[in-house]
């Protein structure tokens, strides 16, 4: 008897437990999705080839939303364009939005009488502050140690690099946060997390571009099995019991994670201390 109540009580701490043990888990598949995406492109791989890839790799996988073809595009173009820790970085735009979103389609309700609601607002606030602080912070400075021995013309190029990619970085926090208002109410009308992950990750890659055994396809690999297949699945898990808004409250974590791996294996992206600093 007293075994089977032990058992009952973990059981209910485990079901508890498991949208924060998930979700924290997400983020440090989507930390390592940054690092493999950022290696693929540096080591010559075209962005447009990176996302069919992935997808690709995904629904075989398993088994596209085009607003999922477009969350990778704006996002890899983007990173591209800076670095891991700074997309990283920018993505934390992503809880903010997605609030914003849940709220307007009435996914989230908000009563500044509540703790709970009041704490939402005020985390919103932070995170979105954040987000926009880092942006000028790491646009404005533009890394100030290397850019003074840049000659002015590649010094304006690299300053329209960084703007081009933080735009396109923000672009991606919005489609991505689109992206999770909308699984989230299709798991609501059809709750099958696995079909509606082979969905969202189906893709038609269908013209066959080489692969070397290097980064173009750890890259690939990684991001179609870990930060596609697996992640869309445990989100669908999350999204059912917690919403949204929940879901991406984590993201700011995924951040620490990702300038940890950056600053470990910073030989393979060019990322000094400071820029990592700055992120």
């Amino acid at each position: 008897m007293e075994e089977t109540c032990s058992r009952a009580g973990f059981g209910k701490k485990f079901t508890k437990a498991k949208p924060y043990l998930l979700t924290v888990g997400l983020q440090f598949g989507f930390a390592g999705g940054y690092i493999f995406s950022v290696a693929s492109l540096n080591h010559g791989m075209s962005r447009y080839v990176f996302v069919v890839y992935r997808n690709a790799i995904a629904a075989l996988a398993l088994a596209p939303f085009a607003l999922i073809v477009m969350c990778q595009g704006f996002t890899f173009l983007g990173m591209q364009y800076t670095s891991a820790s700074f997309a990283s970085a920018i993505m934390n735009a992503v809880p903010p939005v997605t609030f914003v979103l849940a709220v307007i389609l009435r996914l989230e309700r908000v009563n500044v009488k509540e703790v709970r609601s009041l704490a939402k607002l005020i985390g919103t606030l932070v995170t979105f502050s954040g987000a926009l602080l880092m942006t000028f912070t790491k646009v404005l400075k533009l890394s100030y140690f290397s850019l003074l021995s840049q000659p002015t013309t590649k010094m304006e190029a690299t300053l329209l690099m960084r703007l081009s990619g933080t735009v396109f970085l923000l672009l991606g926090c919005v489609a991505w946060s689109s992206f999770f208002i909308l699984q989230s109410i299709t798991l609501k009308r059809y709750p099958a997390e696995f079909v509606v992950a082979i969905v969202a990750t189906r893709h038609s890659g269908l013209v066959a571009w080489a692969l070397g055994w290097d980064f173009r396809l750890h890259g690939p690999l990684y991001t179609g099995i870990v930060t596609s297949e697996i992640t869309y699945y445990a989100q669908g898990l999350v999204l059912q019991t917690r919403g949204p808004v929940f879901l991406t409250a984590f993201n700011p974590l995924c951040m620490v994670i990702t300038s940890a791996l950056a600053a470990l294996g910073s030989f393979l992206f060019a990322e000094q201390l400071h820029q990592l600093l700055t992120a």
